[in-house]
């Protein structure tokens, strides 16, 4: 049975991100992605399809009892983009991983539980999958053994983060900025000043809400979007431009814009203060520094920028991918338990006739075989005979199913 699952994918490993997308389904809504599926397992006769695309992957998971060669890979990418640059095409067997049997599910394994992600240990992916499943179960792409495979690899993933360390220590450069600030002593009563209201600053809101920091001014350029950041955070919106401007203060002044030139300059940083000569906390999330080096050199605060965070996300990255080799571990106990699991669901599909087998077997003998015998019974007779009947039947039922169920274990 193994054999029959195959992983078709495209990830970051083989080829560009951006290059990702010519291997995904393009459709502009749910309904046509459903039809799309279905053509698809139609087309290539394929049993069950399960369908992932994320940011860094693509992924095409189905079951079938036909052979999965060069050609089936070519006609199946052709299908899905007609319009597939030629050097993409020729380029195939270079960029596509086909897993089939047992590798398959080890790859499904590796990636639910983000041993395969491009940031390992990020639990995104278990999120994304589950996801993704519930829609190709809602549409009836998928089927009994795809979903056996889903759901061990959930356990599997979750086993994985309780008992090694593959999702300790962060490696997102917000996340790390925001642990620094911590450090440095920023509590939630303090004033916070946020320069931008892009999505990296959009990300710090997020951080700041859930730590309940509740004294905070949103500049940015467009108001629009300022006042759009500070209603999440219950802070308030200004323009960017009044920043030069503003006389109440701040402890932490964090600031992330698309602006190529320094936006906080020396004599900004100093009217900023407002002659507060307690040391301050500055975290520039900028490529290029929005902040500029004059002010760092001028003026004592603590300065986090992205160099450094990404300097330590590059060291929390190594301790993480150490943990693989455990995760592995993890991950074979649940992968080694798959055959057994398909054995026994196997004979349970199998077997399902049985309980309606042995109903119309009972029917027929009252109705049928013994109606002349039956119709002589009198009430209390026939009462005790349906008792004993309906007794007969369920342990019918139950003796055969008990006896694959251990033939299998």
């Amino acid at each position: 049975m193994l054999a029959k699952y195959n992983i078709l994918t495209v990830t970051h490993k083989r080829t560009n991100l951006k290059d990702i997308g010519d291997f995904v389904i393009k459709v502009d809504d749910q309904e046509a992605l459903k039809q799309q599926l279905q053509q698809l397992k139609a087309q290539f006769q394929i049993d069950e399809l399960f369908y992932l695309p994320t940011c860094n992957r693509v992924m095409y998971f189905f079951t079938t009892n036909h052979q999965v060669d060069e050609r089936f890979i070519a006609r199946f990418f052709q299908r899905i983009n007609p319009d597939m640059p030629i050097e993409l095409e020729d380029e195939l067997d270079d960029i596509v991983y086909h897993y089939q049997g047992e590798e398959a599910l080890r790859h499904f394994f590796d990636v639910s539980a983000s041993i395969d992600s491009l940031v390992i240990g990020e639990r995104q992916i278990l999120r994304q999958i589950r996801e993704a499943y519930e829609l190709c179960h809602s549409w009836g792409t998928t089927g009994e053994y795809i979903r056996l495979v889903f759901q061990q690899a959930v356990v599997a993933a979750k086993a994985v983060y309780n008992r090694t360390r593959i999702g300790d220590k962060p490696v997102s450069v917000v996340s790390l900025a925001f642990q620094q600030m911590l450090k440095a002593h920023v509590h939630k009563g303090d004033r916070v000043l946020l320069v931008g209201a892009g999505q990296t600053n959009q990300l710090v809101g997020k951080f700041l809400s859930k730590y309940e920091f509740s004294d905070i001014t949103v500049f940015n350029r467009t108001l629009d979007k300022a006042e759009q950041l500070a209603k999440t955070l219950n802070g308030r919106a200004l323009p960017l431009s009044d920043l030069s401007d503003y006389q109440e203060g701040f402890d932490c002044l964090i600031v992330c814009t698309g602006a190529t030139e320094p936006v906080i300059t020396a004599p900004l940083y100093e009217k900023l203060l407002q002659g507060d000569t307690e040391r301050k906390v500055v975290i520039d999330l900028s490529i290029p520094n929005n902040v500029a080096e004059a002010a760092v050199e001028q003026f004592n605060f603590e300065y986090i920028e992205v160099e450094g965070l990404r300097n330590l996300a590059k060291q929390n990255l190594a301790f993480r991918e150490r943990e693989v080799e455990r995760a592995h571990k993890v991950l074979n106990e649940y992968i080694q338990q798959m055959p057994a699991l398909i054995k026994q669901r196997q004979i349970e599909l199998a077997m399902r006739q049985v309980p309606i087998e042995i109903k119309a077997v009972r029917e027929r003998a009252m109705n049928e075989v013994f109606h002349k015998e039956v119709a002589t019974l009198d009430d209390q007779t026939k009462a005790l005979m349906e008792k004993m009947l309906a007794y007969m039947e369920k342990k019918c039922i139950g003796i055969p199913m008990k006896a694959a169920r251990e033939a299998v274990l």
